[in-house]
């Protein structure tokens, strides 16, 4: 299964073009509070973070990487802080400088459902629901997942398309067998007519 970025608007996916463009992909940190960094950053309603995870390398500055070695690394300590976000979400209105309002602005800046902007933070966050537990993971994940399971089903179809076709090839050539030893009397009527009604039979019958 391929790994697509997780941010916003982004459409990258780890395969030989990407690479071709020197475009990397990082997994989340480990540690609890740079991964809930990260996470804040994404600006992903509900999201929930998986050992798939990733982040292309178009959301990091160029002072964010380690070339030294022959792998492209993230340095120690940063975040991506280069997204495309709707005009929306990239508005924020500061007017009170409380803890209340800093939870609003968290969540506002969060992207909702269609229909859904503007509306007010009905809920706030509480420590038992940081980490979702239970809800829907990243959608590009979700679509992978879709995509993985279109492509079993594309080859069955293939393959059942195949098992027809060589059961055809197989019943032409009993019937091309049988008229040859008609044509040839090396088989009487009677014989023939019983071969004949064999040869309808599914060939995976008649091994």
């Amino acid at each position: 299964m391929p790994d697509f970025c997780a941010a916003y608007g982004c459409s990258n996916r780890r395969c030989l073009q990407t690479r071709q463009r020197g475009i990397t992909f990082h997994s989340f940190p480990k540690d609890g509070e740079r991964r809930r960094q990260w996470e804040v950053a994404l600006r992903w309603k509900n999201f929930v973070v998986t050992n798939r995870t990733m982040i292309c390398s178009e959301h990091f500055k160029a002072g964010d990487f380690d070339r030294t070695g022959q792998t492209v690394r993230l340095k120690a300590g940063v975040r991506p802080t280069i997204f495309s976000f709707p005009a929306h979400l990239q508005k924020v209105i500061r007017t009170r400088t409380t803890a209340t309002s800093r939870r609003a602005d968290d969540c506002l800046s969060e992207p909702n459902e269609p229909g859904a902007a503007g509306e007010r933070c009905k809920e706030q966050k509480s420590p038992a629901t940081d980490h979702a537990y239970g809800l829907p993971a990243c959608p590009k994940y979700i679509k992978a997942k879709l995509d993985a399971a279109s492509a079993r089903i594309r080859k069955l179809e293939r393959e059942k398309s195949d098992a027809m076709k060589r059961e055809m090839r197989a019943k032409e050539c009993i019937q091309s067998l049988l008229k040859e030893l008609k044509d040839k009397n090396l088989i009487t009527e009677e014989l023939n007519d019983d071969l004949e009604r064999y040869s309808d039979l599914p060939v995976h019958l008649l091994s």
